[in-house]
């Protein structure tokens, strides 16, 4: 990302496009999140209308380049957000790419490390699922990848 202060920089240039996107979106009592580059709204526009909002506010700036998905599902960050009529539904999102992996315990780590992977584990499970189905489902999957290292 270049120099620390490129945040920053980015972050004011931003501001005013992003103010006028926070407003729309709070006079639709819609949901608008960012972190760092990456942007989650919801809405319940027509798809039409969301292009077209979408494309009135990337013309007030060439500069700012946006990539769009607009589905009923999507994955966001560590997230995978579903819509499941008006209610979202979230559970932790793993990529395909990756493998079931974590450090070995026969490793030479100490042994608060060991711990504080299941514990970071299920914390993460509880923050980020929905339903309690989806945090047993990630717990089960945990489990298994600790059997299997």
């Amino acid at each position: 990302m270049g120099s620390p202060f490129t945040m920053v920089l980015a972050n004011i240039y931003m501001l005013e496009w992003e103010q006028k996107l926070i407003q729309h979106q709070n006079r639709h009592h819609e949901i608008y999140g960012r972190y760092i580059d990456d942007v989650f709204m919801t809405t319940n526009f027509s798809k039409e209308d969301i292009l077209k909002e979408l494309d009135e506010t990337i013309r007030t700036d060439s500069n700012v380049k946006i990539t769009t998905t607009i589905s009923q599902s999507l994955e966001y960050l560590d997230v995978t957000i579903e819509n499941n009529n008006g209610h979202l539904k979230i559970s932790i999102y793993h990529k395909s790419a990756s493998e079931p992996y974590i450090l070995p315990y026969e490793s030479d780590h100490p042994r608060h490390i060991h711990a504080n992977i299941i514990y970071t584990a299920l914390v993460q499970a509880a923050r980020s699922c929905s339903t309690m189905e989806d945090f047993d489902m990630e717990r089960l999957s945990t489990e298994m990848i600790l059997l299997y290292s």
